[in-house]
């Protein structure tokens, strides 16, 4: 089946309801890298079941929608999609237990021609069931490299956050385990090219490569740790780009801007020099 862009943009997609707990919370901060300081109680506040208070990325893998990408009523060459870009708005603080519901749609796709591809739009609202109140607001960017000539429903791309130009403010290094990527899809996203060499090969990788929300994680782990001082009360909307795969085992190295309300960072996979999350950018709300 060819990929149909309007088909996409009328798929209807079933609410998702999501019950998660105090060691939820703390098994997606672990994948994240919190807790290898078994001496810092800041860290240990978001993995120990006693305190279990929920990292703010979290919403992430909150009420998803899983990857339907894979479903062959969508027509998507899946093998050879790319996460390119994530964006998220917190709108309330999550509680240490509870039950979501989230709910997805396509917004749009962008056609930029054969040989480079498409862009998938997405975004998922996650609310609180037993309220309805609205906890968080999902984007995703996916590139689909093998749907090229498909035509386009929309021609407005958001361009990216400008970095500046000076020096960074704070640099934060955080390594990654080589496992890692087998821990991070235990929070729900199961896409085989981060666990499977065989289908990591059929996308055009040597091995399995991290999820790019686990690195989104990790890089605000980072600026939590050097921009915040861990106040992540102040985090409201944030926005990155993937620039290139992060591997299993490599370190990361997190710079940051701060102006006023705003924080840039990027991200750079340490040993092999590439720059694996691009104009990134935290808007905080003022303490």
């Amino acid at each position: 089946m060819t990929m149909d862009p309007a088909r996409l943009l009328r798929r209807a997609f079933a609410p998702v309801r999501q019950r998660y707990t105090a060691r939820d919370c703390a098994l997606y901060a672990l994948s994240l890298g919190i807790g290898a300081d078994p001496l810092d109680a800041r860290r240990l506040a978001y993995v120990m079941e006693e305190t279990a208070r929920p990292f703010p990325t979290m919403a992430n893998v909150l009420g998803y929608a899983g990857f339907w990408a894979r479903e062959p009523d969508t027509g998507i060459d899946w093998r050879r999609l790319l996460h390119v870009e994530q964006s998220m708005t917190l709108h309330a603080p999550l509680a240490r237990a509870g039950e979501v519901v989230g709910h997805t749609r396509v917004t749009g796709v962008v056609d930029k021609g054969v040989a480079k591809g498409a862009l998938l739009h997405q975004e998922r609202r996650i609310v609180a069931a037993d309220s309805g109140q609205l906890l968080a607001e999902v984007g995703q960017v996916s590139l689909l490299r093998g749907d090229g000539g498909c035509g386009s429903t929309t021609d407005a791309v958001t361009p990216p956050h400008r970095m500046p130009e000076r020096a960074p403010d704070a640099v934060h290094d955080l390594p990654t385990l080589p496992q890692a990527a087998l821990l991070y899809r235990l929070n729900g996203d199961t896409n085989p090219v981060h666990a499977d060499p065989g289908t990591a090969r059929a996308a055009g990788f040597d091995r399995p490569v991290l999820h790019g929300l686990c690195t989104f994680g990790m890089a605000v782990h980072a600026l939590l740790a050097s921009a915040l001082d861990w106040d992540d009360s102040r985090l409201h909307r944030l926005r990155v780009r993937f620039t290139a795969p992060v591997l299993p085992g490599d370190t990361l190295r997190t710079e940051s801007w701060t102006d006023g309300d705003v924080v840039s960072f990027r991200t750079t996979a340490v040993e092999r020099g590439a720059v694996v999350l691009d104009a990134g950018r935290a808007d905080l709300i003022r303490p």
